[in-house]
């Protein structure tokens, strides 16, 4: 599931993760520093693995999707809509990274890389190959170019992503034309993910085993070249080396807790989904711990990669490691294909990094897809199942999502990605979720009462840090995360220069909203169908529903209709439980 290992900033903040597309927004002189570890830590430790162990063993215990796992408790059903809600948008955008990996794949097939060298169509006067400020003692570098000259140069790296790859317009006011080449590659990605995602989990599963150990052996070939590089100690350690004044700064500990959300893939409902596939007595505990401890370990190995070539990128150009790449995407589209250049045979090497990071997001986008899918299967009763529904089902959202994505490869397109990423599937949004989610299994089903469903489950009760977690730790930290991201909240910025108009705002924040809103909204809707007092009305909304198509019972005649803690009785497929009564 979390094979999507090392693409660097490509899921939600900005520290190197393990995980979906994620935000790309601000300044990286900000974030990557050491001391963006403490937050980051802390927050897995009593967020990030709490609410990932949570979302797991609910959906292994319900065997239901995002939808009706909450059945647990009705009242809140609106949290599987907004998950829904949620992961459609990620895999709607999510998939323009997988294109323009793609992309880079297909022109690697080349003798020389084309964003090796200037003189290309797409090249400005202002391309320069090799930057040699250690001749700037003498007054000039690179031919006839004073050292102020040369500062202002662009490495054709760069250019090749900016003017070939996105074409960028003025603006999201200005569309522009479709970049075709791109576009075929979003269709072949999307033939890659309906063809491996159609038949179900089993049809992935093999897979995986290739594409999760992969892309260590090409991280590890990359980071022994990456640390021979002048300048990479330079990266690396100003990766490691913490700038303590940053950490009384509230942006830090928001994208924290965003990177951790994110990159978990808490609150898009593709862990319940995925758990659902689980045998009864799975011993998800211990799954959960050794994925979390694997998912921010990679995450950490990769920021080595990524610094010890961006610290080269640096000392060649003779700016500050700040300076050198754009914070976004691009990081994957600048630093990497930087690193491979420096290698011989660099068309090779080029064709495995990105034919590795296609099998990283192809793997997420597996996720995303089949949580979705699961969600809207399970949502729909039986009585209106067909012949090849499944299959049908996965084409119609391949397509939509396709139609909806055509808005990212014109000239404007990257403006639009922006949009969805720091609105869609926000920090603010996921951190909602999250909180949502403790307190409705902590306080409004019962802590202890899931801790003995999960006991039922592996045969023991989990630590109670993680029931600590759900009822306090967890949901405190999610609010005050959540309150500071919309204290500190700032307008979209693309590259630090260009500021949205009004109304993309506004499309964003309909975006964030159109989730959210799924929560109260639905909770209320269901107060006011229901029957009785405020009181009664609460009582019944908050009373699970089993689902007799996921689990048999079998319920003592004298207790029928009395809702308690479940038990096994089969130890083989524990899919035969009892109401145990407590009256």
């Amino acid at each position: 599931v979390f094979a999507n290992i090392g693409v660097p900033n490509q899921n939600k903040s900005e520290i190197p993760n393990t995980s979906s597309s994620k935000h790309f927004r601000r300044d990286i002189h900000n974030l990557y520093r050491g001391v963006f570890l403490i937050p980051y830590l802390l927050i897995a430790l009593i967020g990030g693995i709490p609410i990932f162990f949570l979302e797991i063993s609910l959906g292994q215990f319900m065997k239901a999707g995002s939808i009706n796992v909450w059945n647990i408790a009705p009242l809140f059903k609106g949290l599987g809509f907004a998950s829904m809600v949620i992961v459609f948008y990620c895999n709607t955008y999510y998939i323009m990274v997988l294109a323009w990996g793609f992309y880079y794949l297909v022109k690697s097939f080349t003798a020389t890389l084309p964003w090796a060298t200037c003189g290309n169509p797409w090249n400005s006067l202002e391309c320069v190959e090799i930057f040699r400020h250690e001749d700037c003692a003498n007054g000039t570098a690179h031919g006839n170019l004073t050292c102020d000259e040369l500062s202002d140069k662009r490495s054709p790296v760069i250019e090749f992503w900016e003017n070939k790859v996105l074409n960028l317009s003025g603006g999201l006011e200005f569309p522009g034309a479709i970049n075709w080449e791109v576009t075929l590659c979003l269709i072949a990605c999307w033939v890659l993910v309906y063809f491996c995602v159609w038949k179900g989990v089993k049809s992935t599963g093999k897979i995986v085993y290739f594409t999760a150990t992969f892309p260590y052996v090409v991280l590890i070939i990359l980071l022994i070249r990456g640390v021979m590089l002048p300048g990479a100690q330079d990266g690396i350690i100003y990766y490691l080396k913490p700038d303590w004044s940053k950490l009384a700064a509230p942006q830090v500990w928001i994208d924290a807790g965003t990177q951790i959300f994110f990159s978990y893939a808490i609150g898009l409902g593709a862990l319940t989904a995925l758990g659902s596939y689980n045998r009864f007595n799975n011993n998800c505990y211990k799954d959960a711990i050794i994925l979390a401890l694997i998912n921010s370990g990679t995450s950490f190995f990769s920021g080595f990669v990524v610094f010890s070539i961006l610290g080269f990128m640096a000392a060649e150009q003779g700016v500050d490691i700040s300076k050198v790449a754009e914070s976004g995407p691009g990081l994957a589209f600048i630093a990497y294909p930087r690193a491979v250049t420096l290698m011989p045979i660099a068309p090779l090497w080029a064709a495995l990094f990105f034919f590795m990071l296609l099998l990283l997001g192809l793997d997420s986008q597996f996720v995303g897809v089949e949580g979705f899918i699961t969600g809207i299967l399970d949502f729909f009763p039986t009585t209106y199942a067909f012949r090849f529904q499944r299959e049908v089902t996965v084409a119609v959202t391949c397509v939509v999502c396709f139609f909806i994505e055509l808005s990212m490869v014109t000239e404007g397109g990257m403006y639009v990605f922006q949009l969805f990423d720091y609105y869609s599937a926000s920090g603010t949004t996921l951190l909602w979720q999250a909180f949502w989610e403790c307190v409705v299994i902590a306080w409004v089903y019962g802590a202890d009462r899931f801790m003995d469903d999960i006991a039922c489950m592996i045969g023991y009760r989990p630590s109670s840090w993680m029931k600590w977690c759900w009822m306090f730790l967890t949901p405190l930290v999610c609010l005050g995360i959540f309150l500071f991201n919309v204290a500190y909240y700032k307008p979209l910025i693309y590259n630090n220069s260009y500021t949205y108009p009004w109304w993309g705002e506004a499309i964003g924040w309909g975006f964030a909203l159109s989730s959210m809103l799924c929560v109260p909204l639905t909770a209320l809707y269901k107060l006011i169908r229901a029957k009785g007092t405020l009181a009664e009305r609460w009582h019944h909304l908050t009373q699970p529903i089993w689902g007799l198509h996921h689990l048999e019972y079998k319920v003592p005649e004298s207790d029928i209709g009395v809702l308690t803690t479940l038990t096994p009785v089969s130890d083989g497929s524990a899919k035969v439980v009892i109401l145990e009564s407590v009256m």
